[in-house]
């Protein structure tokens, strides 16, 4: 399996371009090339699930804010549980993001803090509003400084195989700033197009779909009403309900969640990295919440899904099953 690839036979695409490479020829060369990853400990894990990913938000303090903690546990959890590679869902930077792929911001809050060996997988962001503060695109280009850091533009689809003959999963990886706002040379009209086109042209071996953006369209944190959480929600309801989404994935709020509003599509916020914002009990939709510093760990089958939410401590505080 190539590095850079999301996983074996994944296709990745920017704004419906292909992004996978050929392979490099070995022709005419005398050594025998074995994947480094192919020896690691983590390669011979196995949980029945041919798809397993984490999800963080709201991350990037300098470590600060339990930033470092939570980190310790998703190595743990890596090293003791397959992982295929880990979706970050926007403000990756804080205060005001990075001013260019060179900023020392990515080694304080990112390269410096993610250490463990399990968590040196490909990495797929989306941006959120405090990485636009700065320049938004030099996080793009920071896929070219970075081997595990994979932004191929503001946003971007890929396919994930789930096993031969068993189908695959859509991701589709949206940037969720200039919907809401108006945002100069951005176009949010093309956008919403590309997310119905992408999402309407999927194959019928697609089984689950999955959008990830930062700003929920619900929420149980402080933003429940928030001009923002609002503005998502009349955008992407009736994307979601015409295209069957499956789950839409954010942070923003800095807190665990799952929601289920009406409809097929499942809410969940992964946005405890650092900073913890409270969560209100008697939110309509809750199904779960924890205003607590932690992550979500993805497994993924053509027939189900199995989410657990687990905290800096490594505590699993909540752990369902979505099934076809």
């Amino acid at each position: 399996m190539k590095r850079r690839d999301f996983v074996k036979n994944t296709t990745l695409t920017a704004l419906g371009a292909s992004l996978i490479a050929p392979l490099e020829s070995l022709a005419e060369t005398p050594v025998t090339y074995i994947e480094s990853e192919d020896l690691s400990a983590a390669a011979g894990l196995t949980n029945g699930y041919p798809l397993n990913f984490m999800a963080i938000g709201d991350w990037g303090r300098n470590g600060e804010y339990n930033q470092v903690e939570v980190a310790r546990q998703m190595g743990n959890w890596g090293k003791t549980n397959p992982n295929n590679f880990i979706i970050s869902v926007g403000d990756n930077i804080y205060p005001k993001g990075v001013i260019s792929e060179h900023d020392p911001a990515w080694h304080y809050s990112f390269e410096n803090v993610y250490t463990a060996h399990s968590l040196q997988v490909d990495w797929f962001p989306v941006l959120g509003n405090h990485d636009y503060a700065a320049d938004p695109d030099a996080q793009i280009r920071y896929s070219k400084v970075s081997r595990r850091w994979n932004m191929p533009s503001r946003y971007y689809s890929k396919e994930v195989s789930l096993g031969s003959d068993k189908g695959k999963a859509l991701f589709v990886m949206i940037d969720t700033q200039p919907i809401i706002y108006d945002i100069k040379d951005q176009h949010p009209e093309k956008q919403l197009a590309w997310i119905n086109k992408t999402l309407s042209e999927a194959g019928t071996d697609v089984k689950w779909k999955i959008v990830v953006g930062h700003h929920p369209y619900h929420t149980a944190g402080p933003r429940i009403q928030n001009y923002d959480t609002v503005t998502i929600r009349k955008a992407l309801t009736k994307v979601f309900d015409d295209h069957k989404v499956d789950i839409y994935l954010a942070g923003h709020d800095h807190s665990l969640q799952h929601l289920k509003p009406t409809g097929v599509t499942h809410q969940f916020i992964s946005g405890a990295g650092s900073e913890l914002t409270p969560v209100t009990p008697d939110a309509p939709y809750s199904k779960f919440l924890a205003s607590e510093n932690g992550f979500m760990y993805f497994s993924v089958s053509d027939e189900k899904i199995v989410v657990k939410a687990i905290n800096y401590k490594g505590d699993i505080l909540y752990n369902t099953t979505l099934a076809k």
